[in-house]
């Protein structure tokens, strides 16, 4: 028979080799797990690759980000606000205005992926391609200055290019720094309103809310139509008691001049505006888009409002 002594080695010698079979199974397990983790990575990469490589693009924001990160060749169709730059309308398919998209209509472009701008509707069309086999991603915030940043971090993330959109991004933020110290010189702001349109006699004008409201804010005005909200019609003695010193609004395609209808207004022949006939025209999609070229929209549009200071 063993001693005590021989028995108490004998059995921890057996238990060391028990832990270390138990040991050399972990190890195996977790090589294997890992070894399918990574596995099953690889197959994810490759699948969120193939999963990006056609998209539609909604939005003139979404389109320009994509354009300026350099993923221009992986864009099938856009939508017809896609106006800069210019190759996206001209050698990509249009799926129509983006808050009026159809299900078919984005569907039949064969895309994988649509990147979508805040305001791309209507909602049930919007809820139709969120259930379908296309991956629907929608960019953060919209219509103000501190989101444009954002949207860019958000599509370099999307599509794997997060050192080039850093790089955009810390630069749209260093523009508006660079706006905002020119608008600490302005000393008299001018009182300005944005005119959408003119539709049977009658301005549509940008009040508070409003995407005109945040770029004359930008561009060192003051909105003399902030106490409205949104996007409200005026009438001829509206107009008048405004009293704006200078009138900004969009070009038109083809139809005349958006100057020659506003100026035709009776009520603004008799502000300030209309007898200085100050009128300022400017692309809407470059005014209004708030996409990475915002800062220079509004520093072009302070140059017009305060031309001493060029």
């Amino acid at each position: 028979m063993m001693d005590s002594k021989v028995k108490k080695t004998f059995s921890h010698a057996r238990g060391r080799m028990v832990r270390g079979r138990e040991l050399a199974v972990a190890a195996a397990i977790v090589g294997l797990f890992s070894a399918t983790c990574a596995a099953h990575a690889q197959e994810a990469a490759k699948s969120d690759a193939a999963t990006l490589d056609r998209v539609v693009s909604v939005g003139g924001d979404a389109t320009e980000i994509l354009y300026a990160l350099g993923l221009e060749q992986k864009i099938v169709a856009v939508d017809s606000t896609s106006m800069y730059p210019k190759a996206a309308l001209e050698t990509k398919s249009n799926v129509g205005y983006l808050r009026q998209l159809t299900t078919e209509g984005v569907l039949s472009t064969g895309a994988t992926i649509l990147v979508a701008s805040a305001q791309a509707g209507p909602p049930d069309v919007v809820r139709a391609l969120k259930a379908s086999n296309i991956r629907y991603e929608t960019l953060p915030g919209n219509e103000a200055p501190d989101k444009i940043a954002d949207k860019v971090r958000f599509v370099g993330k999307l599509f794997h290019v997060t050192d080039k959109a850093e790089v955009l991004a810390s630069d749209i933020t260093k523009r508006f720094a660079a706006l905002e110290e020119k608008r600490k010189s302005i000393t008299h702001k001018v009182k300005a309103i944005f005119i959408l349109g003119v539709n049977n006699g009658r301005a549509m004008v940008g009040g508070t809310g409003s995407t005109a409201d945040i770029v004359l804010g930008l561009a060192g005005a003051e909105n003399a139509a902030a106490s409205l909200h949104g996007y409200k019609p005026l009438t001829d003695e509206a107009l008048i008691s405004l009293a704006p010193d200078v009138i900004v609004t969009m070009t038109r395609e083809g139809g005349g001049k958006a100057s020659e209808y506003i100026a035709a207004l009776p009520g603004f022949k008799d502000s300030p505006a209309g007898k200085a006939g100050r009128i300022i025209e400017m692309d809407g999609n470059y005014l209004l888009g708030f996409g990475p070229r915002t800062p220079e929209a509004a520093e072009e549009l302070m140059a017009d409002f305060y031309p001493d200071k060029k």
